[in-house]
């Protein structure tokens, strides 16, 4: 492929729709394992908003998405989506421009990713929480051409969309979400393309998929982010549809399927759990948002079926409020952190199947299989969901392999995990083996279920604590720590020290609300036989532990805190 410059302003700013417009920018997977995983059926040379279609054309009449003040059949989707499409085209957009999002679960933010799919421009899923920092990293990155805002939500989103077009080398055009009446230079997503007759906006988009390379990028996800800004993750269509329609499969949805999602939909996980996954078999999506408040009515109302549990809700699931949605749901599937056994048996009831999900926005996907023993569903996260997926627990910082059921980095590679960051060729050297496996970043372990590999997640390499040469797993020590009859939940992470590099601060919430002494939680964890120089050497309490935009625990923030907290004492 050819090295090309990023897009511009003007009408030279296109080198034509395909890969090349990416050029060296684009890893692209080895041509030996691209044809094995066509041969396995886990790639189809297809672009995505063909796939949608044929799901649109099997099950016009069945719901597609329901929200709390909205719903639409499939036909209806179809049609929508179609002069969106039809409308940002002649906004001037072109097939290959990146379009950023900004916004939160309406059925609104589900039309306009399928309208720009549709058109050909590649979604990026940013957050709605981020700011000038990440945004005007990835928009450059990528040479965002749009940029989708929610209106309404606290933050003048629009206003920064604005802000952020200043003096911006790509970045035109503004659409809005929920916007009342518009805004001047801004694009209203609600009534884009609507007076362009149906059969008009199907032939437009049906000319646009013809011309798509089902190995170009269909989107941009992005990555954690934990160290600086985030990485730009490109997701094919050659795979990503497939990698949604692997994960129904596995959790056995049918077009009779009605799917919860709670978390943010422009995420990996919503995009590959939720809204493509449900679409891939013609279930419907009920979209919710993360205030359980709305969220279990609404899923009571519409007798969801199955729904994804992250982390940040494993509380609400404990407490009464469940009842209400529980009576109808038939699968959960929890994620984020291991859940207790109490936490299992609540999410489980007496008649639903309960499992684990493990993903990550680079690819690999494991989650419980239907048939496994309820023992491996609660303490792993299962098997990969599709068959030429492959798994290596390697010893970190090396590409030794080490034996089933010992501990080190869980390394991926297979038909829908990237074979490489966007444009960053650099941190690909460090991220990935000689052979293409993916580092994740995360300990973990092989456990043999029944002759079957399923892998059990240990916590991650960069929660390792480092006290004077020995390193401590954060993660075991809060599973110690929420043994503890009197602490509800625990993160534990490193603190400065001048002698020994970095000793172990624990942030506890408590079940009374009242502080647990040091005395208490050492004479625990001795009880449990636990090394002292593993022990917690500070305490911090705190009514919640903060959350990340997508449900996991803020371990950046609470290490800020102890860091703040140690200079003050300091001075």
């Amino acid at each position: 492929m050819t090295v090309t410059s990023t897009p511009e302003r003007s009408s030279a700013r296109t080198p034509g729709p395909g890969r090349s417009r990416w050029g060296d920018r684009l890893v692209g997977y080895p041509a030996d394992r691209a044809a094995v995983y066509r041969q396995a059926g886990e790639w189809t040379d297809r672009p995505l908003a063909r796939r949608l279609q044929d799901t649109v054309d099997r099950f016009p009449d069945r719901p597609a998405v329901v929200t709390d003040v909205a719903s639409m059949t499939y036909a209806e989707l179809g049609t929508r989506t179609d002069r969106i499409a039809a409308g940002l085209l002649d906004l001037g957009l072109v097939p290959g421009d990146p379009v950023l999002f900004q916004t939160g679960n309406r059925i609104e933010t589900v039309l306009v990713w399928y309208g720009c799919v549709k058109a050909g421009l590649v979604p990026v899923a940013t957050l709605a929480a981020h700011r000038a920092h990440e945004i005007g990293h990835i928009s450059r990155a990528v040479g965002a051409v749009g940029h989708v805002v929610e209106a309404g939500l606290g933050f003048d989103l629009v206003e920064f969309a604005r802000q952020q077009a200043q003096g911006h080398p790509t970045l035109r055009s503004i659409l809005t979400v929920g916007a009342v009446g518009g805004e001047d230079g801004t694009h209203p997503v609600e009534t884009l393309g609507a007076d362009t007759p149906p059969a008009e906006a199907r032939a437009r988009v049906e000319s646009v998929q013809s011309g798509i390379d089902p190995l170009d990028v269909c989107a941009f996800q992005l990555s954690g982010g934990t160290t600086g800004v985030p990485k730009v993750i490109p997701r094919l269509h050659v795979e990503y549809w497939d990698n949604a329609l692997l994960y129904a499969r596995r959790l056995g949805w049918t077009e009779e399927t009605r799917v919860a999602h709670l978390i943010p939909i422009i995420h990996n996980a919503g995009i590959s759990c939720g809204l493509h996954a449900a679409h891939s078999v013609g279930a419907c999506l009920v979209l919710a948002t993360a205030d359980v408040s709305k969220a279990f009515p609404l899923m009571a109302r519409e007798r969801a079926t199955d729904v994804l549990i992250g982390h940040g809700h494993y509380q609400a699931v404990a407490g009464p409020e469940f009842d209400e949605p529980s009576a109808f749901l038939r699968n959960v599937i929890l994620s984020g952190a291991k859940p207790g056994r109490e936490l299992f048996d609540r999410a489980g009831g007496r008649t639903r199947w309960v499992g684990q999900l493990f993903g990550m926005s680079e690819g690999m996907f494991t989650v419980s299989p239907r048939n496994a023993p309820e023992e491996s569903r609660l303490t792993t996260v299962g098997t990969p969901i599709a068959s030429r997926d492959e798994i290596r627990i390697l010893e970190p910082g090396s590409e030794v392999e080490v034996a089933d059921g010992e501990v080190g980095e869980l390394s991926c590679r297979g038909p829908y995990t990237i074979p490489g960051y966007f444009d960053a060729r650099e941190h690909n050297r460090a991220a990935f083996t000689t052979d293409g496996f993916y580092r994740t970043g995360d300990l973990a372990k092989v456990v043999l279920v029944d002759g079957e590999r399923h892998v059990s997640v240990e916590g991650r390499i960069k929660d390792l604590i480092n006290r004077g040469g020995e390193k401590i797993n954060a993660e075991e020590i809060e599973q110690l720590l929420v043994t503890h009859p009197r602490v509800r939940n625990a993160a534990v992470v490193a603190m400065p020290d001048p002698r020994l590099g970095e000793r172990t601060c624990a942030y506890l919430v408590t079940a009374d609300g009242e502080p647990v002494s040091m005395a208490s939680v050492r004479a625990h964890l001795e009880e449990l036989g636990v090394a002292k120089f593993k022990w917690p050497e500070r305490l911090e309490h705190v009514p919640e532990l903060p959350q990340t935009n997508v449900g996991k625990i803020d371990k950046k923030r609470l290490r800020a805190d102890v860091v703040a907290k140690l200079e003050r004492t300091d001075q």
